[in-house]
């Protein structure tokens, strides 16, 4: 049987996946000692990773997920709530997901979507808006001081990559089942996107979680500054002294520091 020869295009490509894949590894298997520090000392951890569609937040969570211990761990992505679940509290829903002591959960979208696509595509009223970013930090700060650690990702792409990203999914027959409806208008919609985007940092970053604002347009570095993110966050036992933790200030940024930046833009844009 014939195989396919593969081009010296496709070789360079697999050469670098190689290649960016050993890179990862070792802080995988430092996840895996963070995982059973978790568990050793009873300690509850729920990462949110939010951001735009196509902002690489599936792939981050399959490279953080990948060697953990499937018995501690849980991924949860929700779907459109139940008509009962629309007659409850908005956070119930989310609650019955969360850790228990040993245990990490690892949101994929998480009750921020209340602060940025259900206002957008009216999913939610303005008053029920309003009273989710009243009420969202003091019930993050109750989390937090009951016990559980929060960590708040939001994964940055760029328009031009996210265009890129739909276009990959429409035309891949392994990845047309990511576009949605909302996918197709989230282009259109960019700004709205950016204006709830800025809102939510502003109104919803605090000490006890603060947002962690990631560069996600190069798919690498968004998975190994995660790790470094997320790693950091333990003095957990066992830890690797030789690897590098510092975070990469080209891809990982405060709230403030992206606040700031994205005032910088909107100031150049209305001198234009």
């Amino acid at each position: 049987m014939k195989h396919a020869q593969l081009s010296e295009v496709q070789i360079a490509e697999a050469l670098q996946t190689y290649e960016e894949n050993l890179a990862l590894e070792a802080y995988q298997a430092e996840l895996v000692k963070l995982q059973q520090h978790i568990e050793r000392y009873g300690l509850k951890l729920i990462i949110l990773f939010e951001g735009r569609d196509a902002a690489g937040k599936g792939s981050v969570i399959g490279s953080v997920s990948r060697y953990m211990n499937p018995k501690h761990y849980r991924i949860v992505a929700l779907g459109r709530p139940t008509e009962e679940e629309c007659t409850q509290w908005y956070f119930q829903r989310h609650i019955k997901h969360f850790p228990h002591g040993g245990e990490v959960v690892l949101f994929d979208r998480s009750w921020y979507n209340r602060a940025m696509v259900e206002p957008i595509f009216g999913f939610c009223t303005p008053r029920e808006y309003e009273l989710f970013m009243k009420h969202v930090v003091p019930f993050e700060e109750s989390l937090v001081d009951h016990g559980t650690v929060l960590i708040k990702l939001y994964f940055s792409v760029s328009k031009e990559k996210q265009a890129l990203r739909f276009e990959q999914r429409r035309t891949d027959p392994l990845r047309q089942w990511k576009l949605s409806e909302i996918d197709l208008q989230a282009q259109s919609m960019w700004t709205e996107f950016t204006d709830r985007k800025y809102d939510m940092l502003m109104r919803t970053s605090h000490p006890k979680a603060p947002w962690h604002v990631i560069r996600s347009s190069d798919k690498h570095k968004a998975r190994l500054e995660t790790m470094k993110l997320i790693l950091n966050h333990f003095d957990y036992d066992g830890r690797c002294r030789a690897l590098e933790f510092a975070a990469d200030p080209k891809t990982v940024f405060s709230a403030e520091q992206e606040i700031h930046l994205m005032d910088q833009r909107r100031e150049r844009s209305g001198h234009e």
